[in-house]
């Protein structure tokens, strides 16, 4: 039977706990929180096997160790689990940037360990334990990212698991993913907490909030995030997520000197054009993804044979230098 260590039990470690627990045959799960009482509560929904109450503990003879927690922790974290993973052993991560932790994962994991870097697209603002769910990947883009000495089977591994749970590969380097992410994933955080922020900062705003509806409670959600987890995405990413921050404020300085103006026309040259990107954007989003996505073979097989199988190909290997050659001018 192998062991798969899930460091962090919050709603995507929780969720990953289900799903393996679900999907692949031969495994225990064992899973560590630094608050042993979100450890208690993920296994009694079922997202892991047994509780480890130590980080060495948990990484003992794993052969994938899953790292989903904050990222100002990783380092930490893989500092403490070095000497005691066992040679061989798979190490992936769920963080939102991408550039420290590889990084980190170069300079302090042994190089008898593979590394491969990873990013769900995938979550909902219920943070915690309390938002796991299974198949919250089903369908979800699954950034991989693999550290330069990771080996193939490894890299090929992993995309095998990704695909067990129902989400799609995306092979980028991590400078790509780190810029990519900021203006679709770290600037709607922070338009998000902006509009909380401002609407509750009104003296009037107890009597304004009973006329929030769904338009609001849309925009507005990703608010209610982990705020430890939000806060280490921009730090983590200060560069790209000002530059974003930057675009957005001369966006909103047109907009607003239309209005001010009474530009009907300029007004609705702007929010046509918004409409007619958006319709765009939700037509040719799955086509492109699918392009981009590397076949592997079918996942009716023993976790055994996804961590140590026969079957290693070039597959991930051609995919990543293929996708790296369509964007070299």
């Amino acid at each position: 039977m192998n062991r798969i260590a899930i460091i962090g039990l919050g709603q995507i470690g929780s969720s990953l706990g289900l799903d393996f627990r679900a999907k692949l045959r031969n495994v225990e799960v064992v899973g560590h929180d630094k608050e042993p009482t979100v450890a208690g509560r993920a296994r009694k929904i079922g997202a892991i096997d047994q509780i480890a109450y130590t980080l060495p503990g948990a990484v003992e003879k794993a052969a994938l160790v899953v790292l989903a927690i904050p990222v100002a922790a990783m380092r930490e974290v893989m500092t403490v689990i070095a000497p005691h993973l066992q040679e061989g052993t798979i190490v992936i991560d769920t963080g939102s940037t991408k550039v420290e932790v590889l990084k980190w994962a170069e300079e302090v994991l042994p190089k008898s360990v593979d590394f491969v870097g990873g990013h769900p697209m995938a979550g909902s603002e219920t943070p915690g334990v309390a938002g796991a769910q299974p198949g919250l990947f089903n369908d979800a883009v699954y950034c991989i990212l693999p550290a330069p000495s990771a080996r193939e089977e490894a890299v090929k591994a992993v995309v095998e698991i990704v695909r067990s749970i129902g989400a799609r590969p995306y092979f980028l380097d991590a400078v790509e993913h780190d810029s990519f992410v900021a203006v679709v994933s770290h600037l709607p955080i922070a338009l998000s907490v902006a509009l909380m922020e401002t609407a509750a900062g009104s003296p009037s705003w107890r009597e304004v909030s009973r006329l929030a509806a769904g338009s609001f409670r849309d925009v507005s959600r990703l608010a209610s995030g982990s705020p430890e987890m939000q806060r280490d995405i921009f730090l983590t990413n200060r560069d790209t997520v000002l530059y974003w921050l930057d675009q957005f404020t001369r966006t909103m300085q047109n907009l607003r000197s239309q209005v001010a103006a009474g530009d009907a026309e300029g007004l609705t040259r702007t929010l046509e054009h918004a409409n007619e990107e958006r319709t765009k954007w939700l037509e040719r989003r799955v086509g492109d993804i699918d392009a981009s996505t590397p076949e592997v073979p079918s996942m009716m097989e023993s976790a055994t044979t996804l961590f140590f199988g026969d079957r290693v190909t070039q597959i991930a290997k051609k995919a990543m230098s293929k996708d790296k050659k369509d964007r070299q001018p």
